[in-house]
């Protein structure tokens, strides 16, 4: 059974709609042995609660590696401006 999200609100953009797991660390660079080697199990899982449209921007803006390598911290992936920018979009669209 899938584990419910803890948050009632999207990391991202705030909207209070259903929400999916954004793993920070893409679970394809998980077996990677640079990222074995440099992170433990719980690092490798951490992740953020994010709405349909935030989870679908992130991975339309950046590959795997560069999620590994560049975003892997909520903080990180706030302070892009291309985040900044879908996020501006996807709180004008509708929440249903």
């Amino acid at each position: 059974m899938r584990q419910r999200a803890p948050f009632e609100h999207c990391e991202l953009c705030h909207r209070a709609i259903p929400l999916t797991f954004h793993h920070l660390i893409p679970r394809k660079m998980h077996r990677r042995p640079r990222f074995k080697k440099t992170h433990t199990r719980d690092e490798l899982n951490q992740g953020i609660w994010v709405c349909q449209a935030c989870h679908r921007g992130i991975h339309k803006l950046f590959d795997e590696m560069t999620l590994a390598r560049d975003f892997n911290t909520l903080d990180k992936l706030l302070a892009d401006p291309a985040v900044q920018k879908h996020i501006a979009w996807v709180g004008k669209q509708r929440r249903g």
